[in-house]
């Protein structure tokens, strides 16, 4: 049987492979350290799961959940943006719960991409913005992003006829893979350019509460967003819930409720359990995650330096669980990434599998124990560079 055309554009999934050259090593019997996956080591607050626990005894859950979510937990996500952003959402219909913010992310465009349109797609980054155009026939115009920029697209290096053929546009801060977060300035330009150019802003705000310093922005604390953009939340990084596929999106109504719809025709919302977990998640975090953020603040600090005392060279982030890493001069990125697993046995993400201005960087993520972080650091120290 042959693929559909737009399958056959898609590559590989990237950590499909990593896995994939990870489990080759590991049935040669190596001690792996995986540095690739952005996936928590730490288990989700046990104050989280208790919920959960009691919740799974309710017999009126075990049935169809509330496609656009259950009432209550709209409102705890409302309410958490209220508290953060000091933002406003009608928990009705300016929020609709997410199996995670990826799928989310990658239902999107179905409502609003028709073959040909434009997605301004960063470049490097996660891989489901540019995929999910990519499904709809939509096409992606990338932006890099630059060492020399902080990582945020230059704008006024895109021409005015792509703007004009532009539907969405995609930002992630605090970003993966680089670890920079975004100002007001850059959002109030990118707020004006789509006003100007009539095109949807999409903001993946999934790592903003995963910060050391000052806490990020959601593009909503710019005037004038609401009318203009829609906001992904997850609680997968911000409550080590990866496994659990719960997040949210809010926004300008037309776009909360144009993916809503799209929802109801491809899934059936979150298990009710699972949204009662979230909730409570979302109503405690002032208590559950400034613990969890240290956790990740001191792996931060002793690998950052780490490597910039073996001669690497990386921008200390700000937010986010990883370190966005220049590969030593001499090398390729896959030549990098690959002797260091075949020799050392440890995964690190080669940062051309977010794109090609991902080329000369790899990315680390800081989920494993300190102790393995310092086993990793010994064996890049034997590496002959």
């Amino acid at each position: 049987m042959e693929l559909s055309n737009r399958l056959k554009r898609i590559p590989p999934y990237l950590f499909v492979e990593l896995d994939r050259l990870k489990n080759e090593k590991l049935k040669e019997g190596a001690d792996v350290i995986d540095l690739g996956i952005g996936d928590p080591d730490i288990p989700t607050p046990q104050e989280i799961v208790e919920v959960a626990k009691r919740a799974l005894e309710k017999a009126e859950y075990h049935r169809y959940p509330a496609n656009p979510g259950s009432l209550f937990y709209r409102k705890a996500c409302a309410n958490y943006m209220q508290r953060r952003f000091g933002v406003s959402f009608n928990p009705e219909d300016e929020v609709v719960a997410l199996i995670g913010s990826k799928e989310g992310i990658a239902h999107f465009p179905l409502a609003f991409v028709n073959p040909g349109d434009v997605v301004l797609c960063p470049d490097p980054a996660y891989p489901v913005y540019h995929l999910g155009t990519l499904l709809t026939d939509g096409e992606p115009y990338y932006m890099s992003l630059l060492w020399e920029k902080g990582f945020l697209p230059d704008f006024s290096a895109i021409p005015e006829e792509v703007f004009r053929k532009t539907k969405i546009l995609w930002l992630n801060y605090p970003n993966n893979p680089t670890g920079a977060t975004a100002d007001k300035e850059f959002y109030k330009e990118a707020v004006r350019l789509a006003k100007k150019y009539n095109f949807i802003i999409a903001s993946d705000a999934a790592y903003v509460e995963l910060y050391y310093e000052e806490p990020p922005l959601s593009i909503f604390e710019i005037e004038g967003a609401k009318e203009v953009a829609i906001e992904f939340h997850s609680l997968s990084k911000t409550f080590c819930m990866t496994g659990w596929r719960i997040g949210f999106a809010v926004g300008k109504r037309e776009l909360v409720q144009a993916l809503a719809k799209a929802k109801s025709n491809i899934d059936s919302g979150v298990f009710t359990a699972i949204q009662e977990a979230g909730a409570y998640a979302l109503n405690n975090l002032e208590s559950l995650v400034p613990p969890l953020r240290e956790i990740f603040k001191e792996r931060r600090d002793y690998f950052a330096q780490a490597l910039e005392e073996l001669g690497y060279e990386l921008k200390k982030p700000s937010a986010t669980f990883y370190l966005w890493v220049k590969v030593p001069k001499g090398y390729t990125t896959s030549e990098f990434c690959k002797r260091v697993l075949q020799e050392l046995a440890i995964v690190i993400t080669p940062g051309n599998g977010f794109g090609s201005a991902g080329e000369g960087y790899f990315r680390i993520a800081l989920t494993v124990e300190i102790n393995r972080l310092k086993e990793a650091k010994e064996r890049l120290a034997s590496l002959k560079l």
